[in-house]
């Protein structure tokens, strides 16, 4: 199957034959898919009060298809197209996501569910990463008129603001639980 095409496109053929590469490729995006389609569901307070048990176990999914993700992304991210510039912010995402997810479930097993769920809002706001990258990267490109200088801004802001977000949401639900006490 030809795989020039897309962010693919980019790629030396060796690096496209690389089985580790592939393996590390595969293992992003299949279960970084899992993590940004099931992850949403876990914001809901319904589905928390009325299916506690299915909260839990998609929380579970979650967690190992994030972690699993994110390590696999830290690897790719060594190859990034554009080298150190777009390397390094993939990396620093895959790392916060590998973080902020690792933490939430730490304090949720330890009881602290304010914590937990700060985190867990940081853990989807790098997981929307994928999402944001494929906003900006067309509009990018057009107005650089390269995908080459696209791609290095892109490594940056497809994570950066969804943090700055999260940070917001976070900072404004501690100061609406402290004004409610």
């Amino acid at each position: 199957m030809d795989r020039k095409f897309g962010l693919l496109n980019s790629k030396s053929v060796e690096l496209l034959t690389n089985i580790f590469w592939n393996i590390g490729f595969y293992t992003h995006i299949i279960f970084g898919g899992i993590a940004l389609s099931i992850g949403w569901t876990q914001f809901s307070p319904k589905m928390r009060k009325r299916r506690m048990a299915l909260h839990r176990k998609l929380g579970k999914v979650y967690v190992v298809a994030v972690l699993l993700s994110a390590l696999a992304g830290i690897y790719i991210g060594l190859f990034a197209t554009g080298g150190i510039i777009s390397s390094t912010g993939f990396i620093c995402l895959g790392i916060i996501w590998f973080y902020t997810t690792l933490k939430a479930y730490l304090y949720i097993k330890r009881g602290e569910v304010e914590q937990h769920q700060k985190m867990m809002v940081y853990s989807y706001a790098a997981c929307f990463a994928a999402v944001t990258l494929r906003i900006w990267l067309p509009i990018l490109t057009i107005i650089y008129g390269d995908f080459l200088k696209a791609y290095l801004v892109v490594a940056w802001l497809c994570w950066v603001p969804n943090l700055i977000v999260a940070y917001l949401l976070t900072r404004k639900t501690a100061n609406i639980d402290s004004v409610s006490q």
